[in-house]
């Protein structure tokens, strides 16, 4: 009961900072991916508690979404610590966090429980959700949608440059997650997830080059 009561203040209080949230990463965004951490967590034998708590947090230092992530950082130290969470839990959550971001390449976490939501925060940026929100990010920092010249093609010193046009994206980044995936449960799913993107960056294409009015 006291987790419940704490993964609910916690729901609270990341719902306000990001209640404004247009790219993506709205309150929305982090409920998927604790749900998603949830089910993976309990299929692969990880700690439910710290991966939902760590979903829930995973983007309050995230260096794109804040000035400042090592005060971030210390604002969930002191939320966790208000909220009475032992050292070792703080620690435990704070090492899952550390490497869930992609940041232009990929990490693997030290822990199950950080493997598990980093799993759950990436099926949330592939398959029709990932689609929408990759467009929404891209529309945010002013990058056009596609541009025949630009190469697709993953460069990680460009990572998020706002040069870069949002159909890019998929190929830096979304369609690599398949191959990224930590534990076998998010892999089955990705599967289905990264299919659905094929399908539809085959269906751009065709309406791109006017090849669907036939």
């Amino acid at each position: 009961m006291k987790n419940k009561k704490i993964i609910i203040q916690t729901e609270k209080w990341m719902e306000k900072v990001f209640r404004n949230e247009s790219t993506g990463h709205d309150i929305w965004h982090l409920q998927r991916v604790m749900h998603l951490a949830e089910h993976i967590a309990r299929k692969e034998g990880g700690d439910v508690f710290i991966c939902k708590m760590t979903a829930l947090l995973h983007d309050y230092p995230d260096e794109k979404l804040t000035k400042d992530p090592e005060q971030a950082y210390q604002d969930i130290i002191y939320f966790l610590k208000k909220h009475n969470i032992d050292q070792q839990t703080i620690e435990q959550i704070l090492c899952a966090m550390k490497d869930v971001s992609f940041r232009g390449k990929h990490r693997i976490p030290e822990t199950l429980e950080g493997k598990v939501v980093q799993d759950a925060d990436r099926l949330d940026a592939i398959g029709a959700i990932g689609i929408a929100r990759t467009f929404a990010f891209g529309g945010k920092r002013g990058q056009p949608i596609h541009d025949p010249a630009a190469p697709g093609v993953h460069d990680s010193q460009s990572y998020r440059s706002p040069e870069k046009t949002t159909i890019q994206h998929f190929y830096e980044k979304l369609l690599l997650l398949k191959d990224y995936m930590n534990t076998d449960t998010a892999k089955k799913i990705a599967l289905k997830r990264h299919q659905l993107m094929e399908n539809y960056l085959s269906a751009f294409y065709s309406e791109w080059d006017a090849k669907d009015l036939e």
